[in-house]
């Protein structure tokens, strides 16, 4: 069985304190940013996804105290084994790293931990299941349990099912937060991609009320022409 300990040695022999500093001011770490107190090492990602695969069989409760970590890299890596383990799983053990996942959401925070594994876990397993935990996760008042709601719907559009990103999106209008503008634009860019009449019938409900953040990540790939009628309001 693969040893925790010998993953934590590894990642301090990788650890970079000059793309730490880096990191550390790119996630927003400082007091009262969306990143307050998150921890660097300084990996670069293709490197921690190295140390991910050589890990794949870590037990769950290890990878659950790599998630309760301050260390940014040490949750990436959970997440990224439990991704990897996620993909060769079977239905009951697929179940069960959704459900560890569902447990940990307070523990993927900051927005990479999200992108990188919420809509390979969680989207990909809700694709033919009732999605109300999602709608759940987008009332929270807890940022990354909103991000995790709407990202998760990537990969529903990937199946051109367009419903669940629009309905998210919605709820989302309101919310105050940027980094749920930008999530909740680039989902409805990514729909209008497949199939830009629904992003315009999403768009002409809403636009004069969307975050002006959200409105330009939605309506990024439209024509010069569309985009202008849209940021003209």
């Amino acid at each position: 069985m693969p040893s925790l300990k010998n993953l934590k040695s590894e990642l301090k022999k990788l650890a970079d304190k000059k793309q730490a500093a880096i990191l550390t001011g790119f996630f927003k770490t400082g007091k009262g940013q969306y990143g307050e107190g998150d921890i660097f090492l300084g990996i670069k990602v293709p490197a921690q996804r190295k140390v991910a695969r050589q890990y794949e069989n870590l037990s769950l409760a290890d990878a659950q105290k790599l998630l309760h970590s301050k260390i940014h890299e040490q949750r990436l890596i959970a997440l990224l084994i439990l991704l990897s383990r996620y993909k060769k799983a079977d239905d009951r053990g697929k179940k069960k790293i959704v459900d560890f996942y569902l447990k940990n959401t307070k523990n993927i925070n900051n927005w990479d931990l999200v992108d990188l594994s919420c809509h390979y876990i969680l989207g990909d397993y809700l694709l033919d299941k009732p999605r109300r935990i999602l709608y759940k996760l987008a009332r929270s008042k807890n940022l990354w349990e909103k991000r995790i709601a709407i990202i998760s719907t990537f990969a529903f559009l990937r199946n051109k099912q367009f419903n669940d990103t629009l309905k998210i999106s919605e709820i989302l209008l309101n919310d105050r937060h940027d980094l749920i503008h930008k999530a909740s634009g680039w989902m409805l860019r990514e729909a209008g991609k497949r199939d830009q009449a629904v992003l315009e019938k999403f768009l002409d409900k809403h636009y004069k009320i969307m975050p002006r953040v959200m409105l330009r990540y939605a309506i990024e790939k439209l024509s010069e022409g569309k985009r202008k009628f849209y940021l003209d309001k």
